[in-house]
């Protein structure tokens, strides 16, 4: 393989971090693969960690040893997150967004891959220190930002079902009383999640948290952790919820429907 250009080799290095968040790459390797001395991995990776805290992107860590590693962890400047949820909530803040029943339809801006991907870094930032090893959510439309979470945490993600279906095998079903007063079921197959292991719930909207108390009695039949609760949207009453201690991108503060009013402020994210 030919000796690459620095600029060359710093654009494949932002590249595999960028690829493979929170993993530990190894030095040693990364100078084989482009044909480069460690010393000038190096001096690159000093380069590129400098411009991802600038912009806001996150950090560069590295791991001592005979070896040697770095990893990529993702993160996001508060002033950055601030733009992007004030960006959101004029997008959702329009009055024909109200639906019958006292719904706010959401769809349209959540499924964004932009409104996803700064989203799900988001959570990944916030949760990076958990220890998390799977991302859970219900099935919903909260799977996309699920999914989002999960590729900057670098861990897998598990879908509880609404039911049951013969192909997941042996599962774990539990009842509950849902935000809208209806009795629903959940269930996730048995082969889904590990004993013993930590997870991070995610779902795109929460008021009473009854759903999100469900996941997590769902989690304690497999003996599982919760380590931390991530939704798109919590709204301000009831100010009691189900479940405590969870993490809101946005706070839906009022939906009038005579009045066709609708008003977002930034969740607990920034509290």
């Amino acid at each position: 393989m030919s000796k690459m250009r620095r600029s060359e080799r710093i654009v494949r290095l932002t590249q595999i971090l960028l690829e493979q968040p929170h993993r530990v790459l190894s030095l040693t390797e990364m100078a084989d693969k482009l044909a480069s001395a460690k010393s000038s991995l190096s001096e690159d990776l000093a380069i590129i960690r400098e411009v991802m805290e600038a912009e806001g992107l996150g950090t560069l860590e590295t791991q001592a040893g005979a070896s040697g590693g770095v990893r990529y962890v993702p993160g996001l400047r508060d002033d950055l997150a601030e733009e992007f949820l004030q960006d959101v909530a004029q997008n959702l803040s329009a009055g024909d967004r109200i639906l019958p029943g006292g719904f706010l339809y959401m769809s349209d801006v959540l499924l964004r891959p932009h409104v996803l991907d700064m989203a799900g870094k988001m959570f990944a930032s916030r949760f990076r220190e958990s220890g998390a090893e799977y991302v859970v959510t219900v099935e919903t439309k909260g799977i996309p930002l699920a999914v989002s979470t999960a590729k900057y945490l670098n861990v897998p993600m598990v879908v509880v079902r609404r039911d049951h279906k013969v192909t997941e095998g042996s599962a774990v079903s539990i009842n509950y009383v849902s935000g809208s007063r209806r009795i629903q079921t959940m269930s996730l197959s048995r082969r889904s999640l590990p004993e013993k292991t930590k997870v991070l719930i995610v779902d795109d909207f929460m008021k009473a948290g009854g759903t999100a108390k469900a996941l997590a009695d769902l989690m304690r039949e497999f003996q599982v952790e919760v380590v931390g609760v991530g939704v798109f949207m919590s709204t301000v009453d009831p100010e009691d919820k189900m479940i405590d201690n969870y993490v809101s991108l946005a706070t839906l503060t009022e939906m009038n429907e005579a009045t066709r009013q609708v008003a977002i402020e930034p969740g607990t994210y920034f509290a």
